[in-house]
């Protein structure tokens, strides 16, 4: 009897400790595009020895050249063309750094290979790209999902549990400040200019680039409720800098108790990635990723700094790699394609205001 309870107790071990390798095995990475700034953090990542990337897509190769000799990326990494990377080196995931107009074509590719893909933000350029990418997601039952910087933000996170509890009552008003000086002032490469500020490829100027944060996370907050109603307005105040988008844009988010102002701008004096969150009975001011300030009625309450995040929702790809090992659900969230959706149906209804002059109702 001994025996027999030692034997299943080693089998217990033996699958808990193999349940634990499974859950933390590095995902085999794919990167398709190297033409978004953003690439940076996951090649310093593979540079230092703390992401498994097996293959690279790209059609620039000076982009070869320079981030190969920068991360010590070995020719045999780089492709071309995104489907013959996928298919000689079946990738666990693909890592979208490319124009948001292209995010696309990375879905078409990989998901009826069921290869699931994470995009920088935004989802696409059009509400109508992304129903695309819905739709191939849906029909081949893969994963989807869109990384945001803010969402690893641990000051609007606790804001979330916090209105989540009842402490502030419902959501009266939310407020996003997104933007900077721009992105040529701040030196962004040629290679992410040359779509980032391009009505086609980028979708927008500012509306896109910087709005899709605001509208992530007051959906978020929202848990999903689709607006009843969109107002915008751009501005165009460097055109000798910025031709042909907006370079600064403001958008109302009418909900059925609540309303959202989303800022974003390519203006602005310094950088910034703020939210506000006004409830019936309190107020909590998320200044930067981890310092944030409240208000209750007219009394000042305070400021604090919140912790770093746990994983998984720490990090982008320890975030992917939980919902992959189905740790997460990756379905109602920020990261998520159900969201996302109504994050680009937002910034449609943004475009249209703008262009039709009038209030947009959903």
């Amino acid at each position: 009897m001994k025996s027999i309870k030692t034997t299943l107790l080693l089998a217990l071990l033996l699958n808990v400790l193999t349940t634990q390798v499974n859950a933390q095995k590095s995902l085999r990475l794919g990167v398709a595009g190297l033409n978004h700034n953003h690439v940076y953090g996951i090649l310093s990542r593979y540079r230092d020895g703390k992401a498994d990337i097996v293959g690279i897509a790209e059609p620039n190769k000076a982009l070869w050249v320079k981030f190969g000799k920068q991360f010590h990326i070995p020719d045999s990494l780089f492709f071309t063309d995104l489907k013959t990377m996928v298919l000689k080196k079946k990738p666990d995931a693909v890592l979208g750094y490319n124009a948001a107009a292209n995010h696309v074509d990375i879905v078409e590719i990989c998901a009826p290979l069921g290869i699931p893909v994470m995009v920088e933000k935004p989802m696409a350029a059009t509400l109508d790209q992304a129903k695309r990418i819905e739709e191939l997601v849906t029909k081949n039952h893969t994963v989807f999902l869109v990384n945001y910087e803010t969402t690893w933000y641990q000051s609007t996170r606790d804001i979330y549990n916090t209105v989540n509890a009842g402490t502030i009552g419902s959501i009266k008003r939310m407020v996003a400040h997104d933007g900077h000086q721009g992105p040529k002032e701040i030196g962004c490469s040629e290679e992410f200019l040359a779509w980032l500020t391009d009505p086609v490829l980028n979708g927008a100027g500012a509306l896109n680039d910087f709005g899709c944060y605001g509208a992530d996370q007051m959906t978020w907050m929202m848990h999903g409720e689709r607006p009843i109603a969109v107002t915008a307005i751009a501005r165009h105040y460097k055109p000798q800098v910025y031709p042909k988008v907006e370079d600064d844009a403001t958008i109302i988010v009418e909900y059925k108790g609540a309303t959202g102002e989303i800022e974003g701008s390519w203006n602005w004096p310094f950088s910034i990635k703020d939210f506000e969150v006004f409830g019936e009975t309190g107020y909590l001011h998320a200044l930067d990723t981890s310092h944030i300030v409240s208000r209750m009625r007219e009394k000042i309450i305070g400021s604090k700094d919140v912790p770093s995040l746990s994983a998984p929702i720490n990090d982008p790809i320890v975030y992917l790699t939980a919902v992959l090992n189905h740790q997460i659900s990756g379905t109602d969230d920020q990261s998520s394609l159900n969201y996302n959706i109504t994050v680009m149906e937002i910034l449609d209804a943004a475009k249209r205001s703008i262009k039709e002059g009038k209030r947009i109702v959903l």
